[in-house]
This record gives structure tokens, C-alpha cells and sequence, in this order.
């Protein structure tokens, strides 16, 4: 029996709400809806969702004390809509927990597309318990984690040890935004947390290794501001 994924959207602008149901649902997905955040912290752990859209600007509890609350005991992905688009918050909103930000107002086709990233991520994370995954693939770009060599149309890709640490990392998160911070401190510990000069560094090397174009990179994504993203499709 092919169960469906249930995903939670949190949204207490009925519209809205209503038109990413149609959506999701529309494509085969299970959904609940509701508008308050206690009642979704309720509904999370009550009925375990593979996915969770979430506003900020809820009326009885702010979207980031939903994250804090439910971040412990839930492995559900969490993807968050809101009408926020500073920098600062989507930084705040990613630390704190959340898989993905997607600022509104968003296209069908963009929402749904970081709907499949995050199921994709979510079995993944189910599938690969006691499974250690040894090749990353997407596109052209093909990480093997066993022989540490990355290639482009199968042609070796020749990376210092810090830029595929970092290429690794990212690989592991593909879809995801990983904040500047978050890089930082799983590659060069809280000592350089601030140390985001020497990231873009590295980042602007690896591009000139991987990217036809450095300029206009189609595997390694800039969120102005916040940090990178390492494209999984």
C-alpha cells in the first residue's frame, strides 16, 4: 500500500492556506491545516507530519517559538512561508531549525518544488539509518564520498582538502539553505564563527572549478545575505 506523505501547513491567511491545500493536494499529498501555533505543536505531536509549512506571523504565537518547540522531538521537515524577507530573519529563521524559507509571495511551481526537497530529504534521512551513501549525483556534478573525487562529466575535478570538505558538506544538505554560520562552525569550529570572508573565498574557488560560468553558477546557489545552496535536481 503506497502511503501518502502528510504535510501540516500552518497559515492563518485562509486564501493562502487554502490554495497550498489544493496544491499539495493535487499532487497526491495528505494535508491538515490550521491557523494557530499551539494547535499545530499539538497536531505535530499528535499525528507526526513528514512536513511542516509554516508561517511566522501567526495570531496566537510566533512561528519561531513553534520551531523552537517542536524542533526536539519531531525529525519532520519544516519549511517556512512568510511575508519576511530580511536577511537577518531568514538567517534567525534556518539557526533555529527550520529546513527551508520561502518568502512570499511564491509561485505553485516553486512551492511545490521545495516541497518534493524536503520529502526527498526527509525519506533519505529515513532510508539511509545504518546506510552510509557513497556517491552524490546531480547534473553533471558527481561526488564520490569513498575515493574523496569529484568529477564533471566523469572528468576528475582536482579540489584542495578544505574545498571538498566544504563541497561534502554541502552535498549532504543539498536543497537546503546552510547559513553562513552553520558552514562555519561545522568546518572551522565556533573559534571563526565570524569568519565568513574566508568562505566566500573558498566558495568563489570552488566555483571556478565546478561552474561553466562562475559568474552564473547552476550548482552552487547564492541566498544573498544568508548563505549557500547546493542544488539536489
Amino acid at each position: 500500500m503506497n502511503i501518502k506523505p502528510l504535510i501540516l501547513i500552518v497559515e492563518d491567511d485562509k486564501p493562502i492556506q487554502k490554495f497550498m491545500k489544493i496544491s499539495l493536494e493535487a499532487q497526491g499529498y495528505k494535508c491538515m491545516e490550521t491557523e494557530l501555533g499551539n494547535t499545530a505543536i499539538t497536531l505535530i505531536f499528535s499525528h507526526n507530519p513528514d512536513i511542516i509549512v509554516l508561517d511566522l506571523g501567526l495570531p496566537d504565537i510566533d512561528g519561531l517559538d513553534v520551531i523552537e518547540k517542536v524542533r526536539e522531538f519531531t525529525k519532520a521537515k519544516i519549511i517556512v512561508v512568510s511575508a519576511r524577507g530580511h536577511e537577518r530573519e531568514k538567517v534567525e529563521v534556518l539557526d533555529r531549525g527550520a529546513d527551508d524559507y520561502l518568502t512570499k509571495p511564491f509561485s505553485v511551481a516553486e512551492f511545490l518544488a521545495r516541497i518534493r526537497v524536503a520529502l526527498r530529504h526527509f525519506n533519505q534521512n529515513i532510508n539511509s539509518q545504518g546506510n552510509i551513501q557513497s556517491v552524490f549525483m546531480v547534473k553533471n556534478l558527481k561526488i564520490d564520498f569513498e575515493k574523496r573525487r569529484v568529477t564533471i562529466l566523469e572528468k576528475e575535478i582536482h579540489l584542495t582538502p578544505m574545498e571538498y570538505k566544504l563541497i561534502e558538506l554541502m552535498s549532504k544538505y543539498s536543497g537546503r539553505v546552510l547559513t553562513h554560520k552553520f558552514i562555519v562552525d561545522e568546518i572551522w569550529g565556533n573559534y571563526f564563527e565570524n569568519d565568513t570572508h574566508s568562505l566566500r573565498v573558498f566558495m568563489a574557488n570552488i566555483r571556478r572549478k565546478i561552474e561553466s560560468d562562475p559568474a552564473q553558477p547552476q550548482y552552487i546557489l547564492t541566498e544573498v545575505g544568508v548563505g549557500y545552496r547546493l542544488i539536489d535536481e
